[in-house]
């Protein structure tokens, strides 16, 4: 006899466990009268019955006076020491005969509906009852078991119905903040109920805490529609509860509306399409009736229509397995539980963690440094060389230090006015980037590097006009007789008045050229350039992308201007001395041919529409005819003009199809003036609207042909930081709503490269079948020679991030056509949806569940129909490069990164951080289109 176990699960109940030893004699029609006191006697009758040392397991059920039997299986069977097969297979059936046997003798169950009948002998629909029944109890019984081995803390966060941080602020002080807007909400002392999801905090998600009011108010057998202040406060000390125990059943209750301890069918659909509307997911409320379906067959798999308290409670409590389970059957959503390494990233002491700060920033700033100081040097450089020069002119002794100074800031005006022409032409960049020269220049900054040159330009200007106008200008005119000689050859023996030299060549190019960019760079700031300042009509034609496009123009007169003025120079007699054309002259002659390259090329470039669509999230889709000869790479980006809308204008685009696709597409965000008017021509053609979603636009097509409204010309490709990412082992794509753009043409191009490698050895694999066993040895070790010669990137991990569930359908194609084709698990695609409350939240805690057994049952997600599963709120960075750093130990991770700018500082620090914390080397890189 096998030793006893006894597991309490609760304080009312607990399991008794014990192995026992009967023989055949057993018999079946033995009649005990088992209950209370009788079961000693009756386990040692059966104890006595051992001659065969025959055992089975019997899981006992204790409450209060109470013995139930739970179960009874055939203990595993005993090494057979003597190799007789036949011992063991008898063994084994007198085992489970046994079995039968127990069920039968055991009829004092605790369902009334189980127990045996008037003539002593269980009928058959008794025991078919009593078998639903106990396999229903088993997994209650297994369920407390699980609950015991899980943490309180680990359960808390699974379901909270205010926030994050409800456990971790004082009640009272969140208290203070559900009382200051109860005071502001409520009439003649009393909260309505359509006001209680403002106050408790629920804004958002109003019919979700009305749901919860209607439970609370249930709990106290009232039909409540207005608060008190202290009733309002018996109800926030239930909502902030941080016990599990007590949430769990607010959400219990919430779906029991007719108080019986049980959720049906038609209550689970409720709580899903409250918990949907939370959420602002009108689809996930239309498939309500099918996805409570969903939750009954996982739950209530006896089909007794309902499922009660502990039932939930599992659901809730194994949440990571429901969500682990569903991964498998997602080839592009592999487990990260397959790599359970972890990665410390705490330092030692505080010596440590300095140390590690500073060489981050090193290593993530060195090669912007070198160059700014490089930059800097030239310019200190040119304003002493020009202050000494002319501190020894005869112009000094009438001027002074404001003349030299004048001159000096004139001089780093030249160079930078030259300088600022090399980051806009991107032709050279484009070329630059395939060289060495990309190892330590920056050209992923040439945009950031040429406004830090602006900036610079407009120090000079105020340094140099300042001098000359407030300063060097009325010394002259008030200087001496004596003084003047000095300089008179100068202005033609004649003492100038102050309106003399405002009025010259000098004068008034200068002032020319300083309104000319004053206005240029006023309308290039963020808050004109975004429209953010709003003007009066008709000044709010000042802001927008197209003041600050044409009045950029306005640099091709101030460059005319700037040559005049260095042409009339005082104190200059010398051409050679005149230095202004020898700065900008080869600057501005290869901006002026990298113009007439784009003119031309546009031109040949003109393509046609083959397919426009209106996407959710206000995006046009535009497919377009692939131009003779136009050779690109994946992550690169084309600038495009519309000549119907303006002649003048254009605009980046990144490239969404892959290198070896035979058409252009790109994905364009609707959200400024030339968006929308493109949006217009191309879907509102004839005066017809498109069709929100994937439709199809033939008939506008044909619309907009016959118009001569088709033409689009495009100038490109450009380079970008993604263009490089076959230097990296592992890829992790980063994109945030339409960021996602250059990295979906990445994707096709890896996919591409997946099918040509599954070719190839599906073409290995039939000449080696053909050959004889030597040919096919020499092909076999042909094999590592292909892969050598394959790319270097063996490993991509995308992560999108939106706000918007409609943008699943801007690339639904692309990530269903990378999950049919990745079957080894190449690519992995992870979608976040940051509108849906953070996975944990009440209001979101259904939908996780939802979301998970409808992946594993199906292998489609329920918002983006695809097989890439959504997950909710935003994810754990730290989190995600630990663990890439678990899984790809002693690889170089190409981080790209294209959203806003905040997130861009947090995954450049982990990135250089991780990189010397762990054997993984991370390099970060941000996109601008």
């Amino acid at each position: 006899m096998t030793p006893s176990t006894i597991g309490s699960s609760s304080s009312r109940r607990s399991n008794y466990r014990r192995s026992f030893e009967f023989s055949d004699n057993f018999s079946e029609t033995s009649d005990y009268g088992v209950g209370g006191t009788m079961l000693p006697i009756f386990l040692n009758d059966l104890h006595k019955n051992n001659q065969n040392e025959d055992f089975v397991e019997i899981t006992l059920e204790l409450e209060d006076d109470e013995i139930f039997l739970h179960s009874v299986t055939p203990a595993p069977v005993p090494p057979d020491t003597s190799g007789d097969d036949a011992v063991s297979a008898g063994f084994f059936s007198r085992s489970v005969s046994a079995t039968s046997k127990l069920r039968r003798m055991f009829s004092w169950r605790k369902s009334s509906s189980a127990r045996p009948s008037i003539s002593g002998r269980p009928s058959t629909s008794d025991i078919a009852e009593d078998l639903t029944i106990s396999a229903r109890d088993i997994r209650k019984m297994r369920a407390k078991l699980q609950r015991t081995r899980s943490s309180a803390q680990q359960a808390l966060k699974g379901l909270r119905f205010i926030n994050k941080t409800t456990g971790t602020i004082d009640k009272n002080e969140l208290w203070l903040q559900v009382e200051s807007r109860f005071n502001s909400l409520a009439m003649d002392g009393l909260l309505s109920r359509e006001n209680f999801g403002e106050c408790i905090g629920m804004l958002d998600s109003k019919e979700f805490a009305l749901g919860v009011f209607d439970a609370l108010a249930r709990r106290r057998r009232q039909k409540i529609e207005r608060l008190s202040k202290e009733e309002l406060y018996d109800f926030w000390l239930q909502i902030s509860d941080q016990s599990f125990d007590a949430r769990l059943q607010l959400f219990f209750d919430m779906a029991d509306s007719n108080e019986d301890g049980k959720i049906t069918r038609e209550e689970v659909q409720e709580l899903i399409m409250l918990s949907a509307s939370a959420n602002k997911l009108s689809k996930l409320k239309e498939r309500a009736e099918e996805y409570a379906s969903l939750i009954m067959e996982e739950l209530d798999p006896e089909n007794l229509g309902y499922i009660e308290l502990w039932q939930l409670e599992a659901l809730l409590l194994q949440r990571d397995n429901y969500m682990n389970y569903s991964r498998p059957l997602s080839t592009v959503s592999v487990a990260w539980s397959q790599s359970r390494s972890t990665v410390s990233t705490k330092t030692k002491n505080v010596v440590r963690s300095i140390t590690c700060t500073l060489r981050c920033l090193i290593l993530e700033n060195w090669q912007r440094a070198w160059i700014i100081i490089v930059w800097i040097l030239i310019m200190a450089s040119l304003f002493a060389w020009k202050f000494y020069q002319y501190r020894h002119r005869a112009g000094f002794h009438v001027m002074g230090y404001c003349f030299t100074t004048a001159k000096g800031a004139a001089e780093t005006l030249k160079f930078n006015m030259a300088l600022i022409l090399l980051p806009v032409c991107r032709n050279t960049l484009t070329w630059l980037r395939s060289t060495r020269a990309r190892l330590f220049v920056p050209f992923d900054e040439n945009i950031n590097f040429h406004k830090i040159i602006a900036i610079a330009i407009g120090f000079g200007i105020v340094l140099h006009a300042v001098s000359h106008l407030a300063c060097d200008f009325p010394r002259l005119i008030t200087c001496s007789p004596q003084d003047f000689a000095l300089i008179s050859d100068e202005f033609n023996g004649k003492k100038p008045t102050y309106k003399d030299l405002l009025t010259g060549v000098i004068g008034v190019t200068g002032i020319a050229m300083i309104v000319l960019m004053a206005i240029s760079f006023t309308l290039a700031t963020g808050h004109f350039r975004r429209n953010v300042v709003r003007l009066p009509a008709p000044f709010n034609r000042l802001t927008g992308f197209n003041a600050f496009w044409y009045s950029h123009h306005l640099f091709t007169l101030v460059y005319i201007l700037l040559l005049v003025h260095g042409f009339f120079l005082f104190f200059v007699h010398n051409w050679y001395q005149k230095t202004t054309w020898m700065y900008i002259s080869v600057p501005l002659l290869l901006y002026i041919a990298e113009r007439t390259l784009r003119a031309c090329r546009s031109n040949y470039y003109s393509v046609k529409i083959l397919k426009a669509a209106e996407l959710p999230g206000n995006v046009l889709s535009l497919m377009m005819s692939k131009p003779h000869g136009f050779k690109y790479k994946s992550g690169q980006y084309i600038f495009l003009q519309c000549p119907t809308i303006s002649p003048f204008e254009w605009h980046p685009f990144s490239i969404t199809s892959a290198p070896g696709d035979d058409y252009l597409t790109v994905h364009i965000r609707t959200v400024g003036d030339w968006t929308q008017e493109l949006k217009r021509v191309f879907t509102e053609a004839g005066g017809s609207s498109s069709v929100n979603g994937r439709a199809t636009f033939s008939q506008q097509v044909q619309k907009i042909e016959s118009k001569g409204l088709q033409r689009l010309l495009v100038d490109g490709p450009y380079g970008a930081p993604a263009q490089d990412y076959r230097n990296y082992d592992v890829l992790l794509l980063v994109g945030l709503g339409i960021g996602a753009t250059p990295f979906i043409s990445i994707l096709k191009d890896l996919l591409n490269q997946l099918r040509t490698t599954e070719e190839q050895t599906d073409s290995n694999t039939e000449t080696s079948r053909s050959e004889d066993s030597l040919n096919s040895y020499t092909s076999s070790s042909a094999t590592p020679n292909l892969k050598k010669k394959s790319q270097r990137t063996s490993s991509a991990h995308f992560y999108w991030v939106t706000r918007e569930p409609g943008s699943f359908e801007w690339f639904k194609g692309v990530m269903n056509e990378v999950a049919e084709m990745d079957q080894r698990g190449v690519i992995e695609m992870h979608n976040y949806l940051t509108s849906v409350y953070e996975e944990g939240d009440a209001r979101s805690t259904l939908l996780t569940m939802v979301q998970a057994l409808n992946h594993a049952k199906h292998g489609v997600d329920i918002l983006s129909g695809t097989r890439v599963r959504t997950h909710f709120a935003r994810p754990n960075w730290k989190e995600v490069f630990t663990k890439i750093a678990s899984k790809h130990p002693h690889a170089t991770v190409g981080v790209f990164y294209c959203g806003m700018p905040v997130l861009a500082k947090e995954l450049r620090k982990l990135s250089y951080e991780l990189s010397h914390k762990t054997s993984t080397r991370f390099e970060f890189h941000k996109e601008y289109f």
